[in-house]
């Protein structure tokens, strides 16, 4: 059963599970890093942050190996079971081995985009309460 598309603005600190329809808006190579598995001969390990967004807002991605391929600006991207982590005190949506990220089966060139409203820009502070 497919779940329902989640929008930018909807997107939480720390939570997980959402399926998102976005136009990528930039892609910016930032790193290369060696595997962390030498044993096992695996290539190394690309990262780009990338500006995504729907007409709610957009967000920072994290794409990593194969997924950098297809951060192109201008494409439509779906990303299924994607999760919101904190970077220095602030939102970056990044897609796991528990989820996907490919191009949109019907690309939706008219995808317009909010982008005064970067949710990546916010800045969260952790508190701890006692009780």
């Amino acid at each position: 059963m497919e779940s329902p598309l989640s929008k930018v603005e909807e997107l939480r600190p720390c939570s997980q599970g959402y399926s998102l329809l976005l136009k990528v808006l930039s892609a910016k190579p930032v790193a290369v890093q060696p595997s962390r598995d030498r044993q096992r001969q695996q290539p190394q390990m690309r990262i780009a942050e990338c500006i995504v967004g729907d007409d709610t807002g957009v967000v920072v991605f994290t794409a990593r190996n194969d997924q950098v391929d297809l951060m192109k600006v201008g494409a439509i991207v779906e990303l299924k079971n994607a999760k919101v982590d904190m970077y220095k005190g602030s939102m970056r949506l990044a897609v796991d081995r528990s989820g996907t990220v490919k191009a949109a089966e019907s690309p939706a060139s008219e995808l317009k985009v909010k982008e005064d409203n970067n949710l990546s820009l916010i800045e969260f502070e952790r508190i701890t309460m006692v009780m």
